[in-house]
């Protein structure tokens, strides 16, 4: 039986948005200056790209002498209109004590996104608020169409840069906030697009 749609409320805050039960048809959603702001369910290949990034993440971590870990669709408040915004990255990495209920991604360090012609506009709204929070040092977006990232890099003066270092097909993709260079034919294994950098 399909579930049936809720109206949606209008305007609410972060808090209203956590303690919402949703509008039963299991949409996820993001807040975006007080409205909500449905995400696209995730293509095959998207799903692959992103489980791939999870477990090199993951195996890095674990081997790794620090106590960072990754965390997959954790919220984050961006410091503009922290009351009423509730991004959601599709994978954070916090180097924070896990704390019991915390609802928001604690201190994220390394932020990343994966990338699609459909979410291209909300993908880069999100990464202007992303770099008002002063824990994160890295945000890459990885193309779910061709063998390809994106990388902002906080510079030492604490700022951003203007415009994201772009690696291509020949990767790897650093990750330098936590040490690790990701191969592009371990990000895109099973995916269409390994087929492209054979």
């Amino acid at each position: 039986m399909v579930a049936s749609a809720k109206k949606l409320p209008p305007l609410m805050s972060v808090d209203e948005f956590l303690e919402w039960p949703g509008d039963g048809t299991g949409t996820r959603y993001e807040l975006v200056d007080g409205e909500l702001r449905a995400q696209d369910a995730p293509s095959e290949g998207h799903g692959g790209i992103h489980s791939n990034v999870v477990a090199l993440l993951h195996a890095h971590l674990k081997s790794a002498p620090t106590r960072c870990r990754t965390i997959i669709g954790g919220g984050v408040r961006p410091l503009l209109r922290s009351d009423w915004n509730y991004r959601i990255p599709d994978i954070s990495v916090t180097c924070a004590p896990s704390l019991p209920g915390a609802r928001d991604v604690a201190e994220p360090k390394l932020l990343i996104e994966l990338l699609s012609p459909t979410n291209k506009r909300d993908t880069w709204d999100n990464v202007r608020n992303y770099v008002t929070l002063p824990s994160v040092v890295e945000i890459v977006l990885i193309s779910t169409t061709r063998a390809e990232a994106d990388i902002l890099r906080r510079n030492a003066d604490g700022h951003w840069p203007a415009n994201p270092l772009t690696i291509g097909k020949a990767g790897p993709i650093p990750l330098t906030s936590i040490g690790l260079d990701m191969a592009m034919a371990d990000v895109y294994w099973g995916t269409h697009i390994a087929d492209r950098l054979a």
